[in-house]
């Protein structure tokens, strides 16, 4: 039996004095998270622009003046995840951030696992306020990473919402989907959590949705942040009815840790009540252009 203990972060944004307050923050949640046994441990999409208060007030609410004045922080926000995975020998999906790359700021995340940086996985659908009001970039190609074992892959926030990213994923040999967001709203938490759902049950895997916690007048860039932890499966054999395998309360800060069964969702795949996931190029052959049928042209 193959099982992996997973943390879902709910991570609260804080007015942060000091660059040494940041660090001992998150050497506190990566401690904590180690010391419950977690082995893979998922922080939220821009949990780090917390940072944003470390910059001049005139930047608070520059959304395009902060893209470039945070790449400051990036060296030793990096150092600082790399030797928190080594110490605690555990795999670490930072919080994404803004990045520069190639001219343009992407939305990544960085994975470090025991023996170091992984690599990292870039926000590939933008939402409205991210291409819109703050400039970010999608970046290119999926990949996965692998925790104790066990192949995984991240689709932030928005990326949850499309079927064909966390497909690839899955035929690359991930059986989880980590998914860290930001959503400003409950409906567009729920967007996520729907999304992450719909992908565990297409994939007949494990979804873990980590989600950023604000309320910070003080910058627009994360000035509101709701949500709430959760890990999902398929609701199969052996797994829960309604496919939440662990939920944390609303907008309540810290660790979901949850055990994640990989025998259970090895065994749907193959001998499931329902086969998505062998079903899923029959699926695709299938589907043709729609017929229309008794609609008005020009309707």
């Amino acid at each position: 039996m193959t099982v992996l203990k997973v943390a879902a972060a709910a991570y609260p944004v804080e007015y942060l004095e000091s660059w040494a307050a940041y660090a001992a923050k998150v050497e506190r949640w990566v401690a904590d998270a180690a010391g419950q046994g977690a082995q893979l441990l998922v922080f939220p999409e821009y949990a780090p622009l917390e940072l944003i208060s470390l910059l001049p007030g005139a930047l608070h609410h520059d959304m395009h003046g902060m893209r470039p004045a945070l790449q400051a922080f990036l060296p030793d926000f990096l150092a600082l995840h790399e030797r928190l995975a080594r110490e605690h020998a555990v795999t670490v999906v930072a919080g994404s951030l803004p990045v520069a790359h190639a001219g343009a700021f992407v939305n990544r995340a960085y994975v470090f696992g025991p023996s170091g940086l992984l690599g990292y996985q870039d926000k590939l659908m933008m939402t409205r306020f991210e291409a819109e009001e703050w400039d970010i970039a999608p970046g290119s190609g999926v990949r996965v990473f692998g925790a104790a074992g066990v192949t995984f892959g991240i689709a932030i926030c928005y990326d949850s919402e499309f079927p064909h990213l966390a497909r690839q994923l899955a035929e690359a040999g991930a059986e989880v989907l980590v998914v860290p967001s930001f959503t400003g709203s409950r409906a567009g938490y729920t967007r996520v959590r729907v999304g992450s759902m719909a992908r565990a049950l297409e994939g007949q895997c494990y979804a873990v949705h980590a989600p950023l916690i604000a309320d910070a007048p003080w910058t627009y860039a994360v000035e509101d942040a709701v949500g709430a932890a959760g890990v999902y499966a398929p609701a199969d054999n052996g797994l829960p009815e309604d496919g939440v395998v662990a939920a944390g309360g609303w907008n309540e800060p810290g660790w979901l840790v949850a055990d994640l069964d990989l025998a259970l969702t090895r065994n749907v795949r193959v001998d499931g009540h329902v086969l998505n996931w062998r079903d899923r190029q029959a699926a695709l052959t299938r589907a043709t252009p729609a017929e229309r049928a008794g609609v008005e042209a020009g309707a």
